[in-house]
């Protein structure tokens, strides 16, 4: 059975390319906004950089009771003392839930619906759905699912599904029409000048959907 996942129903997953402010004060800023699930991604730093950026977005997160993920192994989650994983597609979800336990939020990408409705239910937290929308944070990744692509996931998938790409606030109301358990925001809140008041729109959109 799936753990909770966090509530709003927002995951910021970090990239210090794109961060305006510089990565940890954006992560600041968009806690107190009132962002209470972060993931680092930045798989292109060695392990050990990557552990001590952790810890950093650890202390400012702390005091908001924020869930701190990391994307990539398991073994490095474990060593970080992360709060949960997220796996790339085709990653052996059991051994990441073994090896972190199950408190531990274990969640998987997927790209197609056939995957989706293949997880493991029992292991799983939740799968993001991608590209959604077209991305400038990751170009060429596509197709893009669109609104009517990202309702089968959700009709498919036994586990919630968050939706992940292109998510600005022009487009996450039409997320939340189709049923999806949240949005996971990379460039819309790192590429902002303003972290926090991009947290607040997306929502405040993300409570009120298009065709309400």
């Amino acid at each position: 059975m799936s753990r909770p996942l966090p509530q709003p129903p927002l995951l910021l997953i970090t990239d210090r390319a794109q961060a305006q402010a510089g990565l940890v004060d954006v992560v600041r800023q968009a806690c107190a906004a009132g962002c209470r699930w972060v993931s680092l991604r930045e798989k292109d730093l060695p392990e050990a950089e990557q552990l001590e950026l952790f810890a950093q977005l650890r202390a400012v997160t702390h005091p908001f009771d924020v869930t701190l993920t990391l994307h990539g192994a398991p073994e490095l989650a474990l060593a970080a003392r992360a709060d949960g994983v997220h796996l790339p597609d085709g990653d052996d979800a059991r051994a990441a839930r073994v090896l972190l336990g199950p408190s531990a939020l274990v969640g998987l990408s997927v790209h197609s619906v056939e995957s989706a409705a293949a997880v493991p239910v029992d292991v799983l937290d939740y799968i993001t759905a991608s590209p959604v929308f077209l991305t400038s944070s990751k170009p060429g990744h596509g197709p893009a699912l669109g609104q009517d692509g990202l309702k089968r996931f959700v009709l498919a998938s036994p586990v919630p599904v968050i939706a992940l790409g292109g998510i600005a606030q022009d487009t996450v109301s039409l997320c939340a029409e189709t049923g999806v358990a949240g949005v996971a925001v990379m460039g819309d809140i790192m590429r902002a000048s303003l972290p926090g008041a991009q947290v607040l729109a997306l929502l405040s959109r993300l409570d009120a959907p298009a065709s309400t």
